[in-house]
């Protein structure tokens, strides 16, 4: 007989372990609370125009092609990939840099904008290549008990770990500039987190980008979850939309199955959890049972940043690229707003998709779709958004037309819809409105992290941004693997093997994906 598995949530962590579960013959169901799958990698539609709810580009392609090689299938079948170059605007109060994998264009780049640094490019990518070489095993290695950092593989890691030093500090042995550091470390706020608080590990995540590319799927990165989807139906998997679970079915420690919100209780051989971690945790479990993670301990940990999202549907068109992100002038000061002082940066810096210069799928013909993410503190500040919200949309509105040189941009706008940190944590379930879960800091990843194996109940597992490796879309389908193997090994079952990394070669973009195939390459 099938082992049965229940999923909680339709996340692209759950939906990954669905589709490698099915693929290895079980059992498995998912329930989603919401009316949509995806969680925040879904779609919002207003009239006729398409977002993306949170995730707007796609990185690290190859983990993804072997989420799906796994189950027999090729992405590429599935979704129309767009490789983004450049891959992303970045713009400082007096000079804006097109962030490219193209290497000539990134050294004539620095050297008439950061005269004197082309020779730190040329390190940061050789070096970090091999950081990454050695970092990689590890963030693909379950870490469900403090031996498991007694592996060879990870204490080889250690050093490229950097305990002590930040981001910034990383950052500076290959950049004399602040600015040009910046362009580099601005990734940290995939983490929510600063520059200057980050582990100098995280040097890795620029360094991904510019060896193996940034890209839009056409429709949308919510088109993924949905190809995910399909296949896990297509496998025999089953997920209930509109369907949510109000508590885990346990017996003491052992988790039994699920009790869903309309009071069916429905069993199962193992559960993973694809909710918000905290969230789950507070809700999902009785007061006074979970030790480790109790609601006072889990008030205590640090969590990432929040992020004020507009979405608007305009009836104009604008030159800017896909991808844009304005820095504040005194970009250090906005980002200690949002991580200590929590409080709102009269000074934002804001990031900018214009899709439909990409995909003109995603708006009606010679219209926009906007979104636009602003970094704001989490909600363990004191921030009132509901008395606010109207005021910081405002000013966010007034930024995009100083910085597009429009006048009056509200008689453009047809759709719009706002997600506060208020909304990610009362509509959307998000822990604190913690836009990118937990924080980074090293004493909460590794073995420190929670464990996908979860340590205080059996038969229970987790997947997401929550757990191991962590958050960002294509390291939440590692933790679905990683779940997914644990399980396997679990019931003898073979595991799912793990590639090395695609080869880089002289970090020039490359229009192909690893099988072969022709990936398109958009000029922006």
């Amino acid at each position: 007989m099938k082992k049965k598995i229940i999923i909680v949530g339709a996340g692209p962590g759950g939906l990954a372990s669905a589709m490698l579960l099915t693929a290895k013959g079980f059992d498995v169901t998912i329930f989603e609370k919401q009316p949509y799958i995806g969680g925040r990698t879904s779609e919002i539609r207003l009239g006729d125009y398409k977002f993306d709810m949170g995730p707007t580009f796609l990185n690290m392609l190859y983990i993804v092609e072997e989420i799906f090689e796994l189950t027999g299938r090729d992405i590429h079948d599935y979704v129309d990939l767009i490789d983004l170059n450049p891959m992303y605007q970045l713009i400082f109060h007096d000079k804006k840099i097109n962030m490219t994998r193209d290497r000539n264009e990134m050294l004539r780049q620095i050297q008439e904008l950061f005269p004197g640094n082309e020779g730190g490019f040329e390190r940061y990518m050789k070096e970090t290549n091999q950081k990454l070489e050695t970092l990689a095993p590890v963030l693909q290695a379950s870490m469900n008990r403090f031996t498991d950092l007694l592996q060879p593989k990870v204490l080889k890691a250690l050093g490229e770990l950097e305990i002590g030093k930040s981001l910034i500090d990383t950052l500076s042995r290959y950049y004399k500039q602040e600015d040009l550091q910046l362009a580099f470390t601005f990734q940290a706020k995939y983490l929510g987190m600063s520059p200057w608080e980050s582990p100098g590990a995280f040097s890795i995540l620029s360094y991904i980008e510019h060896a193996y590319g940034v890209y839009h799927i056409k429709g949308g990165i919510n088109k993924l979850t949905e190809a995910m989807a399909k296949v896990v139906r297509e496998n025999g998997g089953e997920i209930h939309k509109s369907m949510g679970v109000s508590k885990l079915w346990r017996d003491g420690r052992k988790v039994k199955g699920v009790i869903l919100e309309n009071g069916d209780k429905v069993a199962a051989d193992d559960v993973i959890i694809n909710a918000d971690f905290a969230h789950a945790m507070t809700n999902f479990v009785e007061p006074g049972v979970l030790k480790k993670y109790s609601k006072e301990k889990l008030d205590k940990k640090k969590y990432s940043c929040s992020t004020f999202m507009l979405y608007l549907g305009v009836n104009k068109k604008f030159d800017m690229p896909h991808h844009t992100i304005w820095f504040a002038k005194d970009y250090r000061k906005n980002v200690e707003e949002i991580t200590n002082s929590k409080i709102l940066s009269a000074d934002p810096s804001i990031y900018i998709q214009n899709a439909v210069v990409t995909d003109s799928t995603v708006a009606p013909e010679g219209k926009s779709t906007l979104y636009v993410l602003a970094p704001v503190p989490n909600n363990s500040s004191e921030i009132d958004w509901e008395k606010c919200e109207g005021d910081y949309r405002n000013l966010l509105i007034k930024m995009l037309e100083e910085k597009l040189g429009v006048d009056n941009i509200e008689q453009y706008i047809e759709e719009e819809k706002m997600i506060s940190p208020r909304g990610w944590e009362e509509d959307i379930a998000v822990y604190k409105g913690a836009t990118f879960n937990l924080g980074h800091q090293l004493t909460q990843m590794l073995t420190f992290r929670p464990h996908n194996k979860f340590e205080e109940l059996d038969n229970c597992w987790l997947v997401g941004g929550g757990t191991h490796p962590g958050s960002g879309l294509p390291i939440i389908l590692e933790s679905a693997r990683i779940t997914s193997n644990g399980i396997l090994r679990k019931e003898g079952i073979e595991e799912l093997p793990v590639k090395p990394l695609p080869k880089v070669d002289g970090f020039q973009p490359k229009n192909k994906n690893r099988h072969g195939n022709q990936i398109d390459t958009v000029q922006i």
